[in-house]
Formats: C-alpha cells, sequence, structure tokens
C-alpha cells in the first residue's frame, strides 16, 4: 500500500470534527518530539527517514530515523537569527535562510550533516529582505527578497550554494505597492524541473504568482482569486508536482480574520488559476501534493490540515493540529511542522 493510500484510507475514517494530531489514532499525522518549543516553519524532508527542520533562535535540527531522535545541528552564526527556510539534499548537504532587513538576511551552507557551517551570503543591502530559497538541482538555485526599489530581487547560485549573485532586474515585472512575499512556510519560491520556478506574493491589491521559465531571468506575473488587498493576505505556499499543474494556498494570516478562497490551481504553468470549487476553511501557509499522486495533496495551516483528491479543486478538513509547513519525499515520506516545536510524520504503509 502506497503512502497516498494510507493517508487516504486514514482521512476516510476521521470524522468531521477532525481530532488533534497524536491524540486520536485515526489522525493523519503522528507527532515525533523534538523537545524544544521552536517554530519551525523551515522543513526540507529527504526520505521517509531523513527530515531537517529551521526555525527561530537560529535553530537546525536533523533526524535520520524517522524523528525518533533529533540533533540540534544549528550554525553557530545563525543564534538569534529567524531562519524560515531549509533545503536539503541528502542528509549531509543543505543550505538554511534565515530572514530579516539588511544583514539578518543570510544563507547558509553544510556539507558534514549540520557539524560546520559555511555563511555564504549576507545581505548589504538595508532596503532588501529575502523570504524563501529553492533549487532546481544540487547545484542551481534561487533566492528572493522583497521588492527593491520596484521589483522582487533575486539571488542565484550556480554551485550548490557556496555563492550568491543578484540577477539583473530587467526581466522582473514591477511590484504591486505593498506588495511582498510572505516568509511563513518556505514555499514562497519553488522549483520544478531544471529550469521552471514560481513566486508567491501577497499584500498588494492582488494575490499574484510570478513564473519563470529560465532559472529567474525573465519572469511573468499573473493574478489569482485569493484575496489581497491587505499586508495580511495574499498566497503563503505554492507546491507544483510538474512544470504544468500547482496548487497555490493563502488566506489571512490573522486568527480573528476569515480566509475565504484560500486556495487555488493552475493547470498551464501559473499563466491562469483558479480558484477551488470547495477550499480549505481557513488560512493555510503550506502545501505538498502526496507523492505519486496526480491529485492528492496536503495543506497545512495553524488550525489544521486539508485533503484534496481532485488536483485541488475540493479540499476536506482531516487534522486540526497547528503546522506551518508541509513536505513529501519520492519514497513515499510526508511530514509537517510548524510552532511549539511541533514536527509530525504521516501514517506509514
Amino acid at each position: 500500500m502506497t503512502l497516498g493510500a494510507v493517508v487516504l484510507a486514514v482521512a476516510a475514517s476521521v470524522p468531521a470534527a477532525a481530532h488533534t494530531p497524536g491524540t486520536e489514532k485515526n489522525s493523519v499525522w503522528e507527532l515525533r518530539p523534538t523537545n524544544t518549543d521552536v517554530r519551525f516553519r523551515g522543513l526540507a524532508a529527504v526520505d521517509r527517514d531523513t527530515a531537517w527542520v529551521a526555525g527561530s533562535k537560529g535553530t537546525v535540527l536533523r533526524t535520520g530515523d524517522a524523528g525518533a531522535h533529533w540533533k540540534d545541528v544549528s550554525p553557530p552564526a545563525a543564534a538569534g537569527l529567524e531562519l524560515r527556510d531549509i533545503e536539503a539534499f541528502d542528509a549531509r548537504r543543505a543550505v538554511a535562510l534565515a530572514i530579516g532587513e539588511g544583514e539578518a538576511s543570510r544563507i547558509f551552507r553544510t556539507d558534514d550533516g549540520g557539524a560546520s557551517w559555511t555563511e555564504s551570503f549576507r545581505n548589504p543591502d538595508l532596503k532588501a529582505f529575502y523570504d524563501c530559497v529553492t533549487f532546481f538541482d544540487h547545484r542551481h538555485g534561487l533566492a528572493m527578497s522583497d521588492p527593491v526599489d520596484g521589483k522582487y530581487r533575486i539571488l542565484s547560485t550556480r554551485d550548490g550554494g557556496r555563492s550568491w549573485t543578484v540577477l539583473p532586474s530587467a526581466g522582473m515585472p514591477p511590484a504591486q505597492s505593498g506588495e511582498a512575499g510572505f516568509a511563513a512556510s518556505g514555499q514562497c519560491l519553488v522549483a520544478s524541473g531544471p529550469k521552471d520556478v514560481w513566486l508567491a506574493t501577497g499584500g498588494g491589491a492582488t494575490a499574484r504568482v510570478l513564473h519563470s521559465a529560465d532559472r529567474g531571468v525573465t519572469w511573468t506575473a499573473t493574478d489569482t482569486p485569493i484575496p489581497a488587498g491587505d499586508p495580511a493576505r495574499g498566497v503563503f505556499g505554492l507546491a507544483f508536482r510538474d512544470r504544468t499543474h500547482g496548487i497555490a494556498v493563502g488566506g489571512d494570516y490573522r486568527a480573528d480574520q476569515p480566509s475565504p478562497r484560500a486556495a487555488a490551481v493552475t493547470g498551464d504553468a501559473g499563466r491562469s488559476w483558479t480558484g477551488s470549487d470547495q477550499p480549505p476553511p481557513a488560512y493555510r501557509s503550506g502545501v505538498a501534493w502526496l507523492p505519486h499522486s496526480r491529485a492528492a495533496a496536503l495543506a497545512v495551516g495553524p488550525t489544521g490540515t486539508d485533503l484534496t483528491t481532485d488536483g485541488g479543486r475540493t479540499w476536506r478538513t482531516v487534522d486540526t493540529g497547528s503546522y506551518d509547513t508541509v513536505d513529501c519525499t519520492r519514497d513515499g515520506g510526508c511530514w509537517a511542522s510548524g510552532e511549539k516545536g511541533r514536527v509530525a510524520v504521516a501514517h506509514r504503509p
């Protein structure tokens, strides 16, 4: 039985009022205690057994036994910084992004499982604020900053994150007034295949997704039906199962505000977006396709986890635990992480 089949079977047994993960036998998630109160918005799942999480207080943890044990491999130079994204190539090599204005935005790389780290980028521009990082392969990757002088700024690496270069902005369309990215789940910049990458935005008059088919040199921008028009609203997370089929999730991150139309889908690489017929009931910050599935995906947020089995058109809440991000692996593993040190794995075959 595949992971997707297990998740679907478990989800089918969850009643409308879903249970908090770890407290009920039919929960979609199984908690893996980290013995910390750190909020882990950065998550990189390598396989069923190996994952990295990054979060507040400059914290990075790594596991190689499906979360039974965690090793603190935090970069010493990141102490006190907000690590909001991490991308891992395997159990030894990873790149972590710290966010913030000016020099608070930094990138770190390890080649020895976190035993040592190298700071490969420190932002010299007070106007820049980096939100997310993504990789096309083990060598080529991008990081994105909120608009600088009216356009999103893109960093590029060709050596696996050991060095970074700011790309020319000529191919980047102008940002809307008040528009920015959200460093909420490490999914505001995502890649699929060797050259395609998408950037999620909010805060402007419309919530947009920008797409590049040439590794960030030129971009096109498309409006989504996810509400914006406020600094707290927009697209927070993206997931593409190939270069054409994608899901966007978001809403309003304020707990006292509703989030209608919190998900949208595309079947043409982001040239157009259609709102979900039955979206998640609240703000969602992270989304991931289930392994080896063309139609099933999970979306997570502070109030729960939702499952779609029709490519994002309709969603059903299957868990009410708080998570910020989710990631699935080719060998059939799904992981989620969030506040108060929460990390969990999906039920397994």
